[in-house]
């Protein structure tokens, strides 16, 4: 089938040059290619994993502050309110004891008209009992 003449050694050499000359011109290069681009995905993704861990704890602490100022704000409007609260009672108090001091300053004011109006009937009916008194005693 096989004849083992001088062209078997020839083809062995024809094929081991070629293999050569594809490793050198093709498959060095390719491989180095292929390596490159391996390192270079290796490097993106580990950057990226950074990156994203980076990213996350800085939405972490993000979370935290928006956390602690939406503490505070509420804090601060919880004072708000209570301070709202304590005016409001104040103003309510002060208008509550002004309102009294208006009524009892009236009550005097009525009791010194009543006062005065009673003096001006004592005086008037004291005036129309001698009046009285004048005419009985002229009639008889």
């Amino acid at each position: 089938m096989f004849d083992f003449d001088a062209t078997l050694p020839l083809m062995a050499v024809q094929f081991l040059l070629l293999a050569a000359i594809l490793n050198v011109v093709f498959y060095k290069p390719l491989t180095q290619a292929i390596e490159d681009r391996s390192d270079y995905i290796r490097t993106n993704e580990t950057d990226a994993k950074e990156r994203l861990a980076k990213a996350e704890s800085l939405a972490k602490q993000y979370e935290t502050e928006l956390a602690e100022t939406r503490k505070q704000y509420q804090m601060t409007i919880a004072a708000a309110q209570a301070e709202a609260q304590k005016i409001a009672a104040q103003k309510v108090a002060e208008a509550q004891q002004e309102a009294q001091s208006q009524r009892e300053q009236a009550q005097q004011e009525l009791d010194q008209q009543k006062q005065a109006a009673m003096q001006t009937l004592e005086h008037q009916v004291e005036a129309l009992s001698r009046e009285i008194l004048d005419k009985l005693l002229v009639g008889i």
